[in-house]
């Protein structure tokens, strides 16, 4: 069973490679801020399952403080561009 766990946890960790790929190539910022979000969301499950493979409870605690990171990151780039087209429209 922890095999299967820790190959998840791989496969996710190469889908991973792949959005900072995509982070940094992404053409506008809102493309880089959804390539954050999945990180953050990624980062979390990879987390999880590390913590259930390995018996470890407390990197249960890092993957909810990593979720909560990506979800205030996500909240304070909408609010930013919220405000940053209504500038542009007065």
């Amino acid at each position: 069973m922890n095999t299967l766990v820790l190959a998840v946890a791989l496969f996710l960790l190469a889908g991973l490679v792949v959005a900072l790929i995509a982070a940094a190539r992404g053409p506008t910022p809102a493309d880089r801020m959804l390539m954050a979000l999945l990180i953050g969301t990624t980062g979390t499950g990879i987390l999880v399952l590390l913590a259930y493979a390995m018996h470890l409870p407390a990197l249960v605690d890092v993957a909810l403080v990593l979720a909560l990171l990506a979800a205030i990151g996500g909240i304070a780039f909408a609010k930013r561009a919220w405000q940053h087209t209504e500038g542009e429209h007065d």
